[in-house]
């Protein structure tokens, strides 16, 4: 190629090249993702349990806060779609991943609201690792049912007894008929049981029962974490479907324990039987709580 030749297509290549990559910057998407569920009622996934949001003329309503960056960018994102204050904050429990963010809201809402025993897991936890100072704390708590009417919306929360921590709370928005479960639900996942919260697989399986009573077959729901490919909003099939792995879990313990079986060989089951869908990694969480739970002395 003649000099003038590469110094003439070069000035046009290199302005092509800059084009292309500001272009690619351009279409690069967001960290985080947000699904509207209704006109004013929308999900916010990012990093940690799902996030719920309600908007509303008379008050932004939050149901959990991830961690503070993610909080942080909630929260610019709402303030994108209106500039209506925020009401209140709810936690579904106390987990850094769900409860992580609430410092992001300090100065921007009137209110935390959790259970009562969220609050005095969050309080124990925050003391443990010498974090109180970083911590928003619940401001008001309930113990069984709570409802207040914030804009269109009647916002009620349940408390059915223990199950993934001894204070998870189900928030329904009673209009658009969507529910919160926070992490009482684990999508075709294998969860946590939080022991040293008062988590309860038997009690858990009750609190899946009583939902399903509780709601009706249009209620959508909305859950804590999902497995790759599955989603975090769903059905009562759902709630069905995790209810018969959480009995078939406690099933297979019960019986490996009868037949002696240590808990280092137990947690080495690669699936349940019974309930094929739960794959991947974390079985021994689970496996590790129901022996527990099965052979402690009460």
């Amino acid at each position: 190629m003649k000099r003038h030749s590469f110094i003439q297509n070069g000035a046009i290549l290199i302005p092509a090249l800059w084009s292309v990559d500001n272009l690619l910057k351009s279409l690069q998407t967001d960290p985080w993702n947000i699904k509207m569920l209704t006109k004013e009622i929308g999900i916010f996934t990012e990093r940690g349990g799902t996030i719920l949001f309600y908007l509303s003329k008379k008050g932004n309503v939050v149901v959990d806060s991830q961690f503070p960056e993610q909080a942080d960018h909630l929260i610019s994102e709402i303030q994108k779609k209106n500039d209506y204050p925020f009401e209140v904050l709810i936690n579904t429990h106390h987990h850094g991943d769900h409860s992580g963010g609430n410092m992001a809201f300090k100065d921007l809402l009137k209110r935390v609201l959790a259970h009562s025993n969220s609050k005095i897991n969050q309080m124990k936890v925050a003391k443990e690792r010498n974090m109180e100072a970083t911590q928003l704390f619940p401001t008001q708590t309930f113990d069984n049912v709570w409802s207040e009417k914030i804009g269109k919306e009647r916002v009620t929360l349940h408390y059915f007894g223990a199950g993934h921590t001894n204070g998870d709370s189900l928030i329904h928005f009673e209009k658009a008929n969507i529910v919160h479960l926070g992490d009482l639900m684990f999508n075709r996942r294998h969860p946590n049981v939080d022991r040293t919260a008062g988590a309860n697989i038997k009690s858990w399986i009750n609190v899946l029962e009583e939902t399903n009573k509780t709601f009706n077959s249009r209620t959508s729901f909305v859950f804590g974490h999902a497995a790759e490919g599955y989603a975090v909003t769903g059905s009562k099939s759902d709630l069905t479907a995790f209810k018969n792995y959480l009995t078939a879990l406690m099933e297979h313990t019960a019986k490996s324990i009868a037949q002696g079986t240590p808990l280092a060989e137990l947690i080495k089951t690669t699936s349940i039987p019974g309930a094929p869908e739960w794959k991947g990694d974390g079985i021994a969480r689970p496996l590790t709580a129901a022996y527990e739970e099965l052979t402690t002395a009460k």
